[in-house]
């Protein structure tokens, strides 16, 4: 199998409100960097992927407004996904280890703010069962809370201490929208106060992937891509148990993530109830402190929806680029209670 690395690694401030930017105005630098990172041209890169979602836009087909950020000449070879830019990574990834691709621009972005970010997410749900109820994105998070706590899983005082933790970590973040450990919040939907969700904000994020000596030359230190591999629970909510997260379990044995001991761990946790799934499912609890999680603040600190899975990859990739981590676990999500889940190994030479 072919080596592949992220070799760069760029993502936006994000904020609460870009009402005065547009997607491509919000992109573009982002864009210029990672390519400035490699010394690439966008005529170099063989294959663009991108991540986002129409419904947030509200109209039909709005990446293809995005791709004014890329450039309209020279003609590329392009693809998307209407998903979180970290499958859009795993897209690119298949296509160099399959030989047609040596290089590859990934990006994802989400504006939050115009809409009713906890409405539109309702359309992930059953169609015909559960979405005409129009349980939102906090109530079914609060579904699953409450499920961890009945369990003896957790409780309210250590929800609160991992949006301390990973809110102090997003001080040395200069990207995070949320900085610096605060109160446990007020009551949202119980158990979840709002100190317990991710912020609504706007953002773009995007890599650069490359092959075997490609990367080396790209990077002095490539962040290598040992393993990648995504799963999906039941659509259903009313047949999954909650408060585990068997897909997350399996896409992290199939990516070799128990292989050998991982040092860092990027998780994508919009809610505190939902990194105490994933530290079950990837058993990082039985680290014992060894592995550090969501150093860059995690889905707490910035959240840009159809973004916030890419940054996960990105943040781990750049502690290895500054030599930081050596072996990083990076997991993205998507849907209602960690219905679909991503992870990747990533390892520095």
């Amino acid at each position: 199998m072919r080596e592949v690395a992220i070799v760069a690694f760029g993502q936006s401030v994000h904020v609460r409100d870009s009402a005065e930017t547009s997607e491509v105005e919000m992109l573009m630098p982002v864009l210029h960097d990672v390519l400035a990172q490699t010394g690439l041209a966008a005529r170099d890169i063989d294959f663009t992927c991108s991540g986002s979602s129409d419904y947030l836009a509200g109209r039909a087909f709005s990446f293809t407004m995005a791709l004014d950020g890329v450039g309209a000449w020279p003609p590329i070879s392009e693809s998307h996904v209407e998903m979180d830019g970290a499958w859009a990574l795993y897209e690119a990834w298949v296509k160099i280890l399959t030989g047609e691709a040596d290089t590859a621009l990934v990006y994802a972005y989400g504006k939050s703010s115009p809409g009713d970010l906890r409405e539109v997410l309702t359309r992930q749900l059953d169609p015909y069962c559960v979405a005409p109820l129009w349980p939102d994105s906090v109530a079914l998070a609060a579904l699953q809370a409450q499920a961890l706590i009945d369990a003896g899983l957790t409780d309210e005082r250590a929800l609160a201490g991992i949006a301390a933790r990973s809110r102090t970590a997003a001080e040395s973040n200069p990207h995070a929208q949320l900085r610096g450990a605060g109160p446990a919040g007020e009551p949202l939907v119980a158990p979840l106060r709002t100190g317990d969700c991710p912020p609504v904000g706007d953002g773009a994020a995007a890599v650069v992937l490359a092959a075997g000596d490609t990367a080396r030359r790209l990077a002095p230190r490539p962040a290598w891509i040992r393993g990648l591999d995504h799963r999906i629970e039941a659509h259903s909510l009313g047949v999954r148990d909650l408060t585990d997260s068997p897909s997350t379990r399996l896409a992290a044995q199939r990516a070799g993530a128990f292989e050998h001991p991982l040092d860092t761990a990027e998780l994508h946790a919009p809610f505190t109830s939902q990194e105490v799934v994933l530290r079950r499912a990837l058993n990082l609890d039985a680290a014992d402190g060894t592995v550090r999680i969501n150093p860059s603040g995690g889905a707490l600190a910035a959240n840009p929806v159809m973004a916030t899975g890419l940054i996960r990859l990105g943040e781990a990739a750049a502690r290895i680029h500054r030599g930081a981590s050596d072996r990083a676990l990076a997991h993205a999500t998507s849907g209602p209670c960690l219905q679909q889940n991503l992870v990747a190994v990533l390892e520095g030479e």
